[in-house]
């Protein structure tokens, strides 16, 4: 059983070898333990630091793509050095290295093919109240869009089995975080939670420059990953409100054209009848959206076998 942690980096040098010293050497039930960075675009010496403390494995992008491409590309590096288990944390040394051991323990006991680590947020001196109530609020959109009981989605500390990370897409260019929950739920996979320890703040947090835009960012990544899974539903859901409206207004317009006095309210006529199109087109527009999504569901089924073709393929040159 191998296990690769990897950690996205970006001008982490600072802390890097902070990050790396915390991290475990030996997990009973692990047979090979490896570590691995994805350096971001980093214009420091990231990359120096982190061959200097004996990382086996970078991979490097010559400019700053984004922590969900970065993930991504760790992942699949990964997977070619033949992880059975893969943990993701933070180069900033937020999660405790020992709470590894934890987020591991129920995949290498067949319990679940992911799992996240729940911080104690609200006990976080450092999370301000305005953002711990925020991290609570984004935390249940996420549980409602995926149909899942995680307590903490922002948490970037966790670990996926071979088979899950597979099967891992990530169409979204801002963070993986929430998108990954969000189709672990839909696509059932076994999907859970385990407490975790946080460590002192050694840098403030670059995934956003205000909490206004960390907010707008997350809630249209929700809406982006519950429409690419749910689209009918999202749709009707959407074509509901105007369809019932314009119908009011209708019924309104007829009764007091029984009553003889409709005279002058052809404007409602009108409105009603835009309303009902419109809820009429949301209908249709996620009927069409459906029947994309059972489209993808083919071309991920396609996009699965040939990664695992693939990494299979690249890991018997690696043997050889």
């Amino acid at each position: 059983m191998k296990l690769i942690i990897q950690i996205p980096c970006y001008n982490e040098a600072e802390t890097l070898e902070v990050a790396l010293n915390d991290l475990p050497r030996q997990i009973e039930g692990i047979d090979e333990i490896e570590y691995l960075i994805i350096n971001d675009g980093s214009k420091d010496n990231t990359v120096e630091v982190a061959m200097n403390w004996g990382v086996n494995y970078v991979v490097s992008f010559t400019r700053n793509r984004g922590l969900a491409k970065g993930f991504m590309a760790g992942i699949e590096a990964c997977l070619e050095h033949g992880a059975d288990i893969i943990v993701n944390t933070d180069a900033d040394n937020q999660y405790c290295g020992e709470d590894i051991e934890t987020i591991v323990r129920p995949i290498l006991e067949g319990k679940a093919d992911i799992v996240i680590g729940e911080r104690p947020i609200d006990q976080t001196e450092h999370f301000s109240p305005l953002k711990k109530r925020l991290q609570h609020f984004g935390s249940w959109v996420v549980r409602k869009a995926s149909n899942t009981n995680i307590p903490d989605a922002p948490s970037g500390f966790r670990a996926y089995s071979r088979e899950a990370a597979l099967r891992i897409n990530v169409v979204n260019e801002y963070t993986y975080t929430l998108e990954t929950i969000v189709q672990a739920g839909r696509t059932k996979m076994a999907i859970m939670s385990v407490p975790v320890r946080t460590n002192a703040e050694l840098r403030p947090s670059r995934l956003f420059s205000s909490m206004f835009g960390y907010v707008k960012k997350s809630m249209v990544t929700i809406v982006r990953a519950y429409v690419m899974y749910k689209p009918l539903r999202f749709f009707t859901y959407l074509g509901f409100i105007p369809f019932i409206c314009g119908v009011g207004i209708g019924i309104r317009y007829i009764v007091l054209l029984c009553m003889r006095t409709a005279n002058g309210h052809i404007q409602s006529l009108i409105l009603a009848s835009m309303l009902i199109l419109l809820g009429v087109m949301c209908e249709v527009i996620g009927v069409l959206a459906d029947v994309i999504a059972a489209n993808r569901k083919i071309l991920e089924d396609i996009q699965y076998n040939v990664r695992k073709m693939d990494v299979e393929k690249k890991r018997e040159k690696l043997s050889d």
